[in-house]
């Protein structure tokens, strides 16, 4: 069955909501722009339909498994999205997506969300190829820490943040988006189902059977979505990294344009081992806003641009004539 075949037709009714258009989605969900009965309200509607386990029934509306062999595993899933969306109603901070209502029809969950104009980072990436100002990554990322910081502080975890998962509203105001992986502290990867992992933006403790994941997992996502503002490209993955690490440090490769303790902090969260990262959203924000804590990294020389080392080259050859 297509995506498009899965969607609820628009004029589709949903409690006090009536489906406008499909506006999104992945494999796990659906998300639709809905409109709220009588009134002049819009919102935004996430529908649990895990593809590969589930399909639309003959109605148009039920949402049933393809075979009954995945009727556990849909129902987990199933569950966890009922806890999603009750963990994101209870969390209210200007910078994390705020849910108004969540309700089960259908057989399934939905989970309903205040709609505000914007675009997603990663969008915003492609079109600017990258090179995003310092300026701009402080107005991003310095609120999304905060609001990070509320979600760790009720000792939960995102571990799917990347650009695509970061919206922008009007002046660069950010929101963080599809908690779908959030996950409790204090336990190991190997009792999260269903491991949501985003090839440049997890880190390695992610992709590793029974890896200790903490709020240093979160932060290593982070540096790898303003990198990639930077770069305009996702980092390598981390496996890569932690087998042969080609990847240049942020300071020595951008420190023309960008200061030092952003360009550290950067490094800082993206380090391969975890215990060398920072370990709270805190030990981060300092370093970005002032330098604290950053680890005392040895000095570095700028990169040679082409035409330096050509002018370098030529010098010495001259040199060499004499």
């Amino acid at each position: 069955m297509s995506a498009d075949n899965l969607s609820l037709k628009p004029g589709t009714r949903l409690e006090d909501y009536v489906i406008a258009r499909k506006i999104g989605g992945g494999g796990f969900s659906i998300v639709y722009l809905a409109d709220v009965v009588d009134s002049d309200q819009q919102v935004v509607i996430k529908e649990y339909l895990p593809r590969k386990l589930a399909g639309r029934a003959e109605d148009g509306l039920t949402v049933q498994t393809l075979d009954d062999k995945f009727a556990d595993q849909f129902s987990h899933g199933r569950k966890l999205f009922f806890q999603e969306a009750n963990t994101l109603a209870s969390l209210k901070h200007p910078n994390i997506v705020n849910v108004t209502n969540f309700f089960r029809a259908n057989d399934t969950i939905y989970m309903v969300m205040a709609y505000e104009k914007g675009l997603n980072l990663q969008d915003y990436i492609k079109r600017h190829k990258g090179g995003l100002s310092e300026k701009f990554l402080y107005a991003v990322f310095v609120p999304l820490l905060q609001g990070l910081q509320q979600l760790h502080s009720r000792g939960l975890l995102h571990l799917d943040i990347k650009p695509g998962n970061i919206y922008l509203r009007a002046g660069a105001r950010p929101l963080l988006l599809d908690f779908g992986a959030v996950h409790e502290m204090q336990q190991s990867r190997q009792y999260q189902p269903g491991q949501v992992l985003t090839l440049g933006f997890c880190p390695i403790e992610q992709s590793m059977p029974g890896g200790y994941v903490g709020p240093w997992t979160d932060l290593y996502a982070i540096g790898a979505s303003m990198r990639a503002c930077i770069e305009g490209v996702a980092p390598p993955p981390a496996e890569e990294r932690r087998m042969d690490d080609g990847m240049k440090p942020a300071r020595v490769v951008f420190q023309k344009d960008y200061s030092y303790k952003l360009l550290a902090s950067i490094d800082w969260a993206m380090e391969v081992d975890p215990m060398y990262r920072p370990q709270t959203v805190d030990a981060l924000l300092g370093a970005l806003e002032d330098g604290e804590g950053l680890p005392e990294y040895p000095p570095v020389k700028a990169e040679e641009s082409v035409l330096d080392k050509l002018a370098s080259g030529l010098a010495w050859f001259k040199g060499g004539e004499r």
